[in-house]
């Protein structure tokens, strides 16, 4: 994935052994990959600050690439122990950091008002990354096809439950931490296809795509039902609550884990700047047969791209003909 040339430069002032960083208007793509680099350099400098500052007091706009170039910033801070800390934190950056838990793990340098920087902030005032976040019409899409597809899911609930639980011991349910819109953690379900200790023995299993996805075609790891149910995606179906709830919608991204994200480049966090959907451009384009990362992030960016609801539609229609096409099905 070719990088975006950072044309921004950041004003930093050093004085008693505080380096004080200004942050600009947005922070986006752009502005993420300049703000990565030019801390990188300041932490190469032959004498290094006892302290560093972000001054995000003229900052009103912040994507999932911001976030993204915060996040690795803090990892480097703490690898050299130097302290970092959140000068000027605006009401729209706070709402993101809080949407994405970051006001939990970084420090913010005590406000001249007695406003607290970790209060709840109102979700008019997070970023429109992309137009299908604030697309009513999507939304009112995302609760019709939950709930029918939930109620689909109880219809099959209980042969498909039987037959889990007489294949393989253990919970009917499997569920995992993902990242949503601009990083937002959350729990994923599916109906469990693996045996029980799948993440123990994760490692043990030979990773046949790139470092930053996991594919093996004959994953040992993968239940008889679990196989059937991957096959013809009915362990999707409880996915369903989580477009229901707002975490997913119907069509968008594929959703990352953590440890995918761990070592994503600043550009590639682009791909959450819309929900991750149950489909999407992944789906219907040979799931199983995507090797490398760089082409999960082509089909992301070009969703975005592309993106309207009529398109959505299309993506759908295109997931239930590669769901019953028998040469289809994930792996």
């Amino acid at each position: 994935m070719t990088q975006p040339t950072p044309e921004t430069e950041f004003p930093i002032i050093q004085a008693k052994g505080t380096a004080v960083v200004q942050l600009p208007a947005r922070l986006i793509v752009l502005e993420a990959v300049a703000f990565k680099q030019t801390f990188q350099q300041l932490l190469q400098d032959t004498s290094l600050p006892e302290k560093i500052i972000f001054d995000f007091s003229k900052t009103t706009f912040i994507d999932s690439s911001g976030v993204g170039a915060l996040v690795s910033n803090l990892k480097h801070a703490r690898q050299k122990d130097i302290p970092l800390l959140l000068r000027g934190v605006t009401p729209p950056v706070k709402a993101v950091l809080s949407l994405t838990g970051l006001d939990q793990v970084l420090t913010f340098e005590a406000a001249k008002d007695s406003t607290s920087t970790t209060a709840k902030v109102s979700e008019t005032l997070l970023p429109t990354t992309h137009p299908s976040v604030r697309s009513q019409i999507k939304r009112s899409l995302d609760i019709l096809g939950a709930i029918v597809g939930l109620v689909l899911t109880s219809l099959v609930f209980v042969p498909i439950a039987l037959a889990i639980k007489l294949n393989s011991p253990g919970p009917i349910f499997f569920s995992q931490t993902r990242l949503g819109w601009m990083g937002k953690p959350f729990k994923i379900w599916k109906f469990r296809s693996m045996c029980v200790d799948a993440e123990a023995l994760k490692k043990t299993i030979k990773n046949q795509a790139d470092g930053k996805v996991f594919k093996n075609e004959n994953d040992p790891r993968i239940t008889k039902v679990g196989r059937f149910l991957r096959k013809t995606s009915l362990d999707e179906l409880p996915q369903f609550w989580n477009v229901l709830k707002g975490e997913m919608s119907l069509v968008g991204t594929r959703p990352p884990t953590p440890n995918e994200v761990d070592i994503y480049e600043v550009p590639e966090w682009q791909r959450l700047d819309v929900k991750p959907g149950m489909t999407g451009e992944w789906q219907v384009n040979g799931r199983s047969t995507i090797r490398q990362f760089e082409d999960i992030i082509e089909l992301d960016l070009r969703y975005q791209k592309n993106w309207s609801l009529l398109y959505d539609i299309k993506l759908i229609f295109k997931t239930i003909w590669v769901v019953f096409n028998k040469e289809s099905g994930a792996v």
